[in-house]
């Protein structure tokens, strides 16, 4: 230590031996961590000076039960914001001046929720509220003891404060404040608190548990040990995000938080404002828990049209993907090469919450430590992967139904593999889904798009069957696709989607819209038909305490019974919905039911309401108040689909149920009964089946539309049709294709469709540059990578064009040997070395026409012409001769809209209906616009086809009119105009 560096005194090293004494590797993790000069202030200025003057800027959303501080805060004059920062600032300055730099003591009691370094304590509010009723020495039958364990019930049950309902530390003081062992603040200091919350955290059983209480309890006042359980129970609501105290900390203590996850090197690493972290000190991380990129939530009111537009496609790309959201644990994998390790490589295992899971998935291939996961995903890495970091879901999934398992079943799963010696494949597992890659080879890619990082993932992982898989995603253009996926989903019983912008780079710890949730309130399948009368209700916490938050809704059992009948009001519970109300909703019911609810007698419930589970025993679902059905009101409510449950009475519960409106306008006895709800869930079903059907035949179209092979000519259709079964021929064998990018012009196609065209003919795929000479380097968009490879200028970049101007020629050069066109300039070359430039312009003449290469399509043979030179006499070009020639040699001018109906010569039957006559004349311009002739009658010579109204052909005896004339329904001229393209008339003919 230099000589002018202070000394701490006696009471600083003594709290500081108590409080990281037993870490033996402190100074070699931190070796310049701070040391405090004094000890740390008492434990009361938290709340003093800076918890309530920040809850003072709020004044109405202040923690009840706690008494508000009287006089000026002194920041009268900023707004909420400003005043906020300026209490942090100052309470931290304090600290600073009064005890020194190593501010990481106060920090965890700050933000407790974000100190991962102190186990959690085990403990929720009933089981404090048992301690302190033992601390307290209270008889447990008293009114204060039943008033903490039932804290969420409405205050005046218990003769306690209305405005605790639902605040657990606010009943924790009204019982506390009656019988103090002080009346003034306590003299614990910050260190001790946090040694003892140290040990509160280790201890397993409730005796050594009191024993802790107890010193609180003597050393702390009725405020303090309200504080003291909002910091156990981490709930701390101060009015101050953990954003704004690490900003106020030091500029980059955010950033560091991210990547590491870690406050103790937070407050360790950046006591000093004027040191900076380095742009390599900002990335992800080998074996350091970071913060995860999580996914927005979807508007409360708009439609999917919206929500992809928040995916800032653009109009080189529109595409973005729809991922199914999985209902298991966010985990995060790291693995790394070790030489001393079990199989040679080392392994960890993150949640989102940054708890260590390397204990129970795995630190080894082998060994004892090969865990439920790592020690049977060995050949899951390219053997080439030195190091890699992965993000996805950790999942449940059961062999024998060959399915998703709900998240509650996941440690459990995991415990039972981790035990499974044998290799069994039966029983349930975890498995871990991929979705991103973070960091590969000392390569950090956060910085990447989510489609090259996509890539690296696909390039990196082998993947091993229901261990660790690589999560699927469908690649969208249109809001249209989404539905029918949310549909999908639902009815595998999924939680709802994930729609992603693949151009975004990854945000650590940000929840923006290039990640959006899409759950199913959106989905319809019961309209708004689903009115239920609600039979019971359930109190809430925090802001919603002393209130019901959410309510039991159930069906009429007989709605025709008279009152005196049994059956009068009886119903079977249904379902529980607490989502969707706001203040008003909530508001209305209270206000329509109030002074009516009773409390919930568990040994003699009410005869007229039943619940779910075994006949001895139904009390699934139990409400804490019941209403009788006559004095009740009836919910509007939407959900996704209907599921079986023992949960309900009915057997059956709505899976996503969403409040929609309060149907003031029904009596109770006007709501569902039972034998009407299932007579629309079987209408429902029905129609979503006729929907159903309707898509796959719609996608079944499509698909053979896509894969249809047609035949490639001068002019026409843009699109390369490939066969994929096998090789399609040997044109690229021998080659070695690296494509960097997707293609954009002409058409849209990603990299894994290039990659798999290419690879359709012979060629070989790398993922990056080679001195290969037979390296074919492909890119259509200026990319980071793309850019740093011009710059070498070492080999040259083609186009995706080339690519299918090759095949073309092949597939029309029948019976010839394969060759490969040679390069032209404009066409071809994203980038040409200048060596090359004259031999490459070679390829072409004057005019731009390719010497090796038929002309593709009517836009390249326009702008061959444009550039030539015009004749002195441009009346000798006869355009209709050249169209007439051209049908020739080729049957394919129906493709192109101005000629679609070329050859053709329709009638119009006549019709007396004023909808007829304005089709029929829009129809008319459509046949004379697109190349065809309209006849005055149909017995003129030349009649192709008559045209009839839709109600008329479909009525019609079809066949032939007026010698070789077809009768169609002018829906065929009208599909015709909108697919551009002249389609077969059997589909619009009848008979």
């Amino acid at each position: 230590m230099a000589e002018d560096t202070p000394m701490p005194d006696a009471d600083a090293v003594r709290e500081q031996t108590l409080m990281f004494g037993g870490e033996d590797d402190l100074d070699e993790k931190y070796p310049n961590r701070p040391n405090n000069l004094h000890k740390t202030l008492p434990f009361h200025t938290l709340f003093n000076e800076l918890f309530d003057p920040l809850l003072d800027t709020n004044k109405n959303r202040r923690p009840t039960g706690l008494r508000r501080r009287v006089g000026p805060s002194g920041h009268s004059n900023l707004n909420p914001h400003e005043a906020k920062r300026n209490i942090i600032h100052r309470y931290i300055e304090q600290w600073r001046k009064e005890v020194g730099n190593d501010f990481y003591p106060a920090m965890r009691l700050i933000i407790p929720e974000k100190d991962r370094d102190r186990a959690m304590y085990g403990l929720k509010e009933k089981a404090i509220a048992k301690i302190l009723i033992q601390v307290t020495k209270i008889n447990k039958d008293s009114e204060d003891a039943r008033q903490m364990v039932n804290w969420k019930l409405p205050g005046q049950l218990y003769k306690a404060s209305a405005s605790t309902a639902g605040d657990f530390a606010g009943r924790c003081y009204e019982v506390l404040s009656k019988r103090p062992m002080r009346s003034e603040v306590g003299t614990m200091s910050i260190a001790e608190v946090n040694n003892a919350l140290d040990r509160l955290s280790q201890v397993g059983g409730e005796k050594e548990q009191v024993k802790i209480f107890e010193r609180f309890y003597r050393r702390m006042n009725p405020e303090e040990m309200t504080w003291l359980i909002r910091i156990i129970l981490r709930q701390m609501k101060i009015g101050a995000t953990e954003k704004t105290i690490l900003d106020i900390w030091h500029p980059d203590a955010e950033a560091l938080f991210n990547i590491s996850s870690n406050l103790r090197r937070v407050c360790w690493e950046l006591y000093d404002k004027d040191v900076r972290l380095d742009g390599e000190d900002r990335g992800v991380n080998l074996m350091q828990c970071f913060q995860p990129q999580l996914a927005a939530f979807q508007p409360k009111v708009g439609s999917f049209d919206k929500i992809v537009s928040k995916l800032k496609p653009t109009e080189d790309d529109d595409s973005f993907w729809i991922e199914e959201k999985l209902d298991g644990e966010r985990m995060q994998l790291h693995m790394m090469e070790d030489p001393s390790a079990p199989g040679g490589r080392v392994f960890g295992f993150w949640s989102r919450k940054a708890k260590d899971y390397a204990y129970l998935y795995g630190k080894h291939f082998s060994g004892e430590e090969g865990g439920a996961l790592a020690r049977f995903i060995k050949d899951a890495f390219h053997k080439n992967i030195r190091n890699i970091i992965l993000d996805g879901e950790m999942i449940t999934w059961d062999m024998d139904t060959d399915h998703i398992v709900g998240f509650g079943t996941l440690k459990t799963a995991a415990i039972s593999e981790k035990e499974n010696t044998t290799g069994s494949n039966t029983g349930q597992r975890p498995l871990f889904r991929v979705f991103d890659c973070l960091y590969l080879n000392d390569t950090l890619l956060t910085q990447y798009t989510l489609r090259d990082r996509r890539t690296a993932l696909q390039s990196a992982v082998n993947g091993i069957h229901r261990r660790l898989e690589i999560h699927p995603y469908i690649e969208a253009h249109s809001p249209s696709t989404v539905e029918p996926e949310l549909r999908r989903v639902v009815e595998n019983a999924s939680e709802g989607l994930v729609l992603k912008n693949p151009r975004s780079a990854y945000k650590l710890n940000e929840r923006n819209d290039d990640w959006v949730k899409v759950k199913p309130e959106y989905m319809s399948e019961f309209g708004e038909m689903l009115d239920c009368v609600v039979i019971g209700g359930y109190f809430g916490s925090g802001h919603r305490g002393g209130a019901h938050s959410s309510f039991l809704c159930g069906l009429l059992v007989n709605k025709k019974a008279k009152e005196g009948d049994p059956d009068y009001g009886r119903c079977f519970s249904f379902f529980k919905v607490g989502g969707g109300f706001t203040r008003e909703d909530y508001a209305s019911v209270r206000g329509r039911t109030e002074g009516k609810w009773k409390d919930w007698d568990q040994r003699h419930p009410p005869s007229i309401i039943e619940l779910g589970g075994h006949e001895q025993n139904r009390q699934h679902e139990r409400p804490d108040q019941w209403i009788h059905p006559s004095d009740s009101v009836v919910l509007e409510c939407k959900a996704a689909s209907v599921e079986w449950t023992d949960k309900f009475r009915l057997g059956q519960t709505l899976r996503f149920p969403r409040f929609k409106a309060l149907r003031t306008d029904k009596t109770w006895n006007q709501a569902l009964s039972i034998d009407e709800f299932m007579e629309v869930k079987h209408t429902a079903e029905t129609e979503h089946a006729d929907k159903e059907k309707e898509f796959k035949i719609e996608q079944s179209r499509r698909k053979k539309a896509r894969t249809t092979k047609k035949p490639l000519v001068v002019v026409g259709n843009d699109t390369v049709f490939t066969p994929y079964a096998g090789p399609a021929s040997k044109l690229f064998e021998g080659l070695q294709f690296y494509i960097m990018t997707d293609q954009i012009h002409p058409t849209k196609k990603s990299k894994a469709e290039l990659e798999a065209l290419v690879k359709a003919y012979g060629a070989k795929i790398v993922q990056r540059d080679t001195t290969d000479a037979n390296l074919v380097v492909v890119a259509d968009k200026r990319l980071v990578k793309v850019s740093s490879l011009e710059k070498r200028a070492t080999m040259n970049i083609v186009k995706p064009i080339w690519i299918h101007d090759c095949i073309r020629q092949d597939e029309l050069d029948v019976g010839a040997l394969p060759y490969l066109l040679p390069y032209e300039a404009n066409r071809h070359m994203f980038y040409l070395l200048d060596e090359q430039q004259l031999d490459v312009e070679a390829n072409i003449d004057d005019n731009g026409d390719s010497y090796a290469r038929d002309v593709m399509d009517v836009d390249e043979m326009r702008d061959i012409l444009a550039g030539m030179p015009r004749k002195s006499d441009p009346e000798t070009f006869d355009s209709q001769a050249f169209i007439r020639q051209l049908e020739d040699h080729t049957h394919t001018m129906a493709h192109l809209k101005s000629y679609m109906f070329s050859n053709t010569k329709l009638y119009f039957a006549s019709g007396e209906d004023a909808a007829w006559g304005l089709r029929a004349s829009l129809a008319r311009n459509y046949v004379k616009f697109a190349g065809g002739a309209v006849a005055d009658g149909e017995d003129e010579e030349g009649v192709t086809h008559v045209v009839v109204p839709d109600a008329e052909y479909r009525g019609a005896s079809g066949g032939r009119v007026a010698g070789l004339a077809r009768t169609v329904g002018v829906e065929w001229v009208e599909k015709c105009w909108e697919e551009e393209t002249r389609l077969d008339e059997e589909r619009f003919q009848w008979g």
